[in-house]
């Protein structure tokens, strides 16, 4: 699923009118009935009070067409005018002479704090005061409502995004922000969703199709896109039943230390796990024994050190090489791994203390073969593109970071981002269960695996993403959050590539049932 930019949501509501020979306020009347229809689809006539916050924009347009329907179907409604500057826009205007000859009820217009109403904690909230088009700091007595809101302790819907975010930078206060239970994203959702300092406003979203221009929906390109099922569908290469291991790859693991033998163990198990025909791990001596017994299905080649790579050589030729998990950062690890960098030309994968050492080693970065995949945790991708002032500051050095070295960047996180060049692919899959030790090596394990079956390292990250969330999502359904552990992902992975392909289930129609009744 595409996320369109505040320009291009302009551009395609233009277009939308032009082709579709409508006006503007058609477009918005589609998107207010849109609304309606989610509403009434729940409440079913229900009497709760509901207040309608609308600005003075075409987010207040939106939420006085809201109201109007709501109105006409006989809920119990009160409109307000948040009315936060003297300049309003012309859709609004319409649809504010609209509401005012259906009702006698008339907007309240709201200026200051002496106005706010009483909310009480059954009622529900329609949050329709800013839209993306916000640019400016919210007015103190409008922060003071937002916070009026979250107080009363009401359901809170915000229409297109919650009120007070912006599309494109962090908001300078919290406090003016509107805490959205639940809000409706018109044509896509909004990156601000799914980053870790804005995606709080919002405790779910959906979206809601206002019938944009098709050509235009299909042919804007993004520079972000969510990776669900049917994005990651097209990626997958189904096996010929003729196939051998030959044909899917040798993977390398190459980490370990003393007392870290078992994150090169969850690596290369999750790598043979995800397809690949053979895996070899690369470890110091210590984990000899260990490791052959606890996965048989690896071979071992053994470091000279008893407790550190030191010399990075073997003799086979593996598809892919993973390097750094529980690898340490010893000063003959640093040199072992400069030294086979500048001999390398096979594809990568960097995870952990190989992604430190390149961090304290820069000049090691213009070693790296093209579309390396590298995939540090929140600390260790402060060490290695520097500090960030907010989200959206991280996700520019990010993207610059992954231009210069011509690499690929994994971003993990509540919706880990995959970076490469000026492009951000959000994944959708994965749950706080993941917050355990380990995972990230059984995520560069998965993404090594599917390098080495022949998916270009793009695709296999992104495909790896999602199946390694995919997986910690069935797997918690048995063990919860707080007793799942990487090796259960792993578990799972037969059950999420499965999933690719299991149909939704029927809804039941029930229409009869409810006529006779």
């Amino acid at each position: 699923m595409k996320i369109f930019s505040k320009e291009q949501i302009y551009e395609g509501d233009k277009l939308t009118t032009e082709r579709q020979g409508i006006h503007s306020t058609d477009l918005m009347e589609r998107a207010g009935e849109q609304i309606f229809n989610w509403m009434h689809l729940r409440m079913q006539g229900a009497q709760v009070p509901i207040h309608v916050f609308c600005g003075i924009g075409n987010n207040g347009g939106d939420g006085l067409v809201l109201a109007r329907h709501l109105i006409l179907a006989g809920y119990s409604v009160k409109t307000y005018v948040v009315n936060y500057s003297h300049k309003r826009s012309k859709d609004f205007l319409i649809n504010y002479d609209r509401i005012k000859n259906v009702t006698k009820d008339w907007p309240i217009l709201m200026e200051s704090e002496e106005d706010f109403p009483m909310i009480a904690q059954d009622d529900i909230i329609v949050d329709a005061v800013f839209g993306v088009g916000l640019n400016r700091p919210v007015a103190n007595w409008v922060q003071a409502l937002f916070r009026h809101f979250k107080t009363s302790n009401a359901f809170t819907l915000s229409i297109d995004i919650p009120s007070g975010l912006y599309l494109d930078k962090t908001p300078e206060h919290e406090s003016g922000i509107v805490n959205a239970s639940y809000t409706l994203s018109f044509t896509c959702p909004k990156l601000v969703f799914f980053l870790p300092e804005t995606a709080q406003f919002t405790k779910q979203w959906e979206v809601l199709d206002i019938g944009l221009d098709a050509e235009f929906m299909q042919t804007t390109q993004t520079d972000a896109v969510i990776i669900g099922k049917y994005e990651v569908l097209p990626i997958y290469k189904p096996r010929d039943p003729f196939s051998h291991k030959g044909h899917f790859g040798h993977c390398l693991v190459v980490g370990g230390s003393y007392g870290k033998i078992g994150a090169v163990i969850l690596a290369s198990r999750a790598a043979l796990s995800s397809g690949c025909g053979l895996v070899t791990s690369y470890i110091p001596k210590c984990g000899y024994t260990a490791l052959q017994a606890s996965f048989p299905e690896a071979m071992v080649i053994t470091d000279n050190d008893e407790n550190h790579i030191t010399d990075i050589h073997f003799e086979i030729a593996p598809s892919v090489i993973a390097v750094g998990v529980g690898m340490g950062t010893d000063y003959k690890t640093i040199s072992a791994l400069e030294n086979f960098l500048k001999h390398n030309n096979t594809p990568l994968v960097i995870d952990a203390d190989g992604i430190n050492i390149l961090a304290k080693n820069q000049s090691f970065l213009k070693l790296l073969p093209k579309q390396t995949v590298l995939t540090p945790h929140p600390k260790e991708l402060e060490r290695l593109i520097g500090k960030w002032s907010d989200d959206f500051d991280k996700l520019e050095k990010a993207k610059a970071f992954s231009k210069k070295h011509d690499v690929i960047l994994v971003i993990k996180g509540a919706h880990s981002i995959t970076v490469y060049g000026n492009m951000l692919y959000i994944n959708s899959t994965g749950n706080p269960g993941l917050a355990t030790a380990g995972s990230g090596d059984v995520l560069t394990g998965i993404i090594t695996g599917l390098i080495s079956q022949g998916y270009d390292a793009l695709s296999a990250t992104v495909f790896g993403v999602y199946l390694h969330g995919k997986s910690a999502d069935i797997a918690v359904e048995d063990y919860g959050y707080q007793s799942l552990i990487a090796s259960h992902v792993i578990e799972y992975f037969g059950a999420a590539y499965l999933d690719l392909f299991k149909q939704p289930e029927p809804v039941e129609d029930n229409t009869e049932n409810k006529k006779e009744s």
